[in-house]
């Protein structure tokens, strides 16, 4: 496990001391001017959406809109694509992961709760997960019949659609129904148990701009979970595991 651990740090190119406190630093224009001149391609739909300092003196963390992160140095001469680790006592820290964490948690705020189908437990939420789900997906199917469960743990589910085959497709189209009807609780529980209910797809669904945010977020399968705190929880688990993901156990 250790070794397989080193292997995945050292894929990101690079491993760093977890005392570093350089990263939150204002970085300065003529920086940012640079890395824009160097590393903007347009023709390759490179632009560069922020620029900040990383955990590593002279390197910078920067995000491509709509496009990957990279660790620069400042003149833009060299950059590294991949994670960035951080090493101390408690292990090794996916500093990268962490940065997509706060991202997710910040791209879920902006989604309104009458956008989720949200199944709600009795009483006071312990805690909420935000799933991206597709109708036609057995996993999917399975978790959804662990919700009763988790809502009796006092778990909150909420859904985003997710139609794996893509805007316009059989998948799509159910979860548009599920969305657009007027029981979305039980027209996507029916759907989860095969049952036929015919599509009926309004045209102020939200299921493309879900599924489009599931891609922007990282999702490449479903269903792909997101706690309160923007981890990314990918395929299925029990509610009796999930509780134990989650530290509710």
């Amino acid at each position: 496990m250790i070794l397989r651990v080193i292997r995945t740090a050292l894929a990101a190119l690079i491993v760093v001391c977890a005392t570093a406190t350089w990263a939150g630093e204002a970085v300065d224009k003529a920086v940012i001017d640079t890395l824009r001149s160097m590393l903007e391609q347009t023709s390759m739909g490179l632009e560069i959406a922020t620029v900040e300092a990383s955990e590593i003196e002279g390197m910078y963390a920067v995000q491509f809109r709509n496009g990957p992160m990279v660790y620069s140095t400042g003149a833009g001469d060299y950059f590294i694509s991949g994670d960035l680790f951080s090493v101390g006592p408690g292990g090794f820290v996916n500093l990268g992961e962490k940065r997509r964490d706060a991202e997710r948690v910040e791209q879920l705020a902006s989604v309104g709760a009458d956008d989720m189908i949200v199944f709600s437990p009795v009483g006071e939420p312990r805690a909420a997960i935000t799933v991206f789900t597709d109708a036609t997906c057995f996993y999917c199917q399975k978790l959804h019949k662990e919700v009763p469960e988790l809502n009796k743990q006092g778990i909150e589910v909420r859904y985003l659609a997710y139609p794996r085959a893509g805007i316009g497709s059989d998948s799509y189209k159910q979860l548009a129904t599920a969305w657009c009807a007027t029981d979305r609780q039980g027209t996507l529980t029916k759907l989860k148990n095969r049952e036929t209910v015919p599509n009926d797809v309004c045209s102020d669904n939200p299921v493309a701009a879900q599924y489009l945010l599931g891609q922007k977020m990282g999702v490449n399968g479903t269903p792909a979970m997101v706690t309160e705190g923007g981890r990314m929880i990918p395929g299925y688990q029990s509610a009796a595991d999930l509780m134990v993901t989650l530290g509710l156990n």
